[in-house]
C-alpha cells in the first residue's frame, strides 16, 4: 500500500450497496487504496427521503457538504435531527435511520466515513 493515494472523481466506485433515494460513491476502500478498517464515500440524495436502513456494527461519521438533511431514527423513527452544510452527524452501530433531503429542488451532498471496509448497508422495512 502506498503512503499517500489520490482518488479522483472518475475513480470513485459507483456500484456500492445502495438505499432507495441515495447514491453512494466509494472513494477510500480496500479496492482503491489497500486500506483496512475504513470506508469513506460521497453520498448524494435528491429531494425526498431514503429508505430505512442501518450500517451493521459500523459507526458512521457524516459531514454535510451542501443542502439540508433531516435524519429520523429511534425505535419508530420518531426522533429527528436536522443538519445543514458544515454540520457533522454521528450514527451509532445498528441504528436504523432515514435521511430526508429538505429541499424540493436541490440534492443534498455529504461525506460518510465508517469503520468498515465496505459501504455496509442493511436496508430494512420502515
Amino acid at each position: 500500500m502506498e503512503d499517500v493515494i489520490l482518488i479522483k472523481p472518475n475513480q470513485r466506485i459507483t456500484n456500492t450497496a445502495q438505499t432507495p433515494g441515495m447514491v453512494r460513491q466509494a472513494a477510500i476502500t480496500p479496492e482503491l487504496c489497500g486500506n483496512q478498517g475504513l470506508w469513506v464515500g460521497l453520498v448524494s440524495a435528491p429531494p425526498g427521503s431514503s429508505g430505512a436502513h442501518h450500517h451493521g456494527d459500523a459507526e458512521s461519521a457524516i459531514y454535510i457538504i451542501s443542502g439540508k438533511v433531516r435524519m429520523y431514527f429511534g425505535e419508530n423513527l420518531e426522533t429527528i435531527v436536522d443538519a445543514e452544510a458544515g454540520d457533522f452527524i454521528y450514527v451509532a452501530p445498528n441504528t436504523i435511520h432515514v435521511e430526508e433531503n429538505l429541499s424540493e429542488t436541490e440534492p443534498v451532498e455529504f461525506i460518510v466515513s465508517r469503520n468498515a471496509t465496505s459501504s455496509l448497508v442493511v436496508n430494512v422495512d420502515g
